[in-house]
């Protein structure tokens, strides 16, 4: 079993101070689709060079209909290090669970929008750690807000 990535607290970092990243554009973009939707999420953070980096960016939010098929994709480098899915709460604050990614997979489906409990959610993706930067981790959230919630 993972650990869960202790970095993701930087995700709630006010802008002012996120944004050391410089003009590095980090390691790529997750895909997240559900239903007919398909959006593009950009990293919240990532080590660069063995340097953490943490990017100004909005995370994507999602529409979904109960019981709908929720599919990530991650870069190939993301898929080599390895993945998890982590569930946090509307605010990305409280960590309701984690979803291991069988090492080496780069499109993972095996979560639905009804198994979430609250009708609003973030999903993040959050990259195996002990690369160059030992515990910092590459994390991308995208939102959900399940209708009838």
């Amino acid at each position: 079993m993972r650990t869960p990535a202790v970095a993701l607290l930087a995700l709630a970092l006010p802008a002012s101070l996120a944004g050391c990243a410089g003009g590095t554009e980090g390691p790529g973009n997750v895909r997240a689709e559900t239903g007919v939707q398909d959006v593009t999420a950009r990293p919240t953070q990532y080590c660069v060079d063995g340097e953490p980096q943490l990017y100004e960016t909005t995370p994507p939010i999602v529409e979904v209909s109960p019981d709908t098929a929720i599919s990530l994709t991650v870069p190939e480098v993301i898929a080599e290090r390895g993945w998890q899915v982590q569930v946090f709460d509307d605010q990305l604050q409280e960590v309701l669970g984690e979803v291991d990614v069988p090492e080496g997979t780069t499109t993972f489906d095996g979560i639905n929008s009804s198994d979430v409990v609250p009708p609003a959610f973030y999903l993040v993706v959050v990259e195996d750690k002990g690369g160059d930067c030992g515990e910092w981790t590459g994390a991308w959230p995208v939102g959900f807000l399940r209708a009838g919630g």
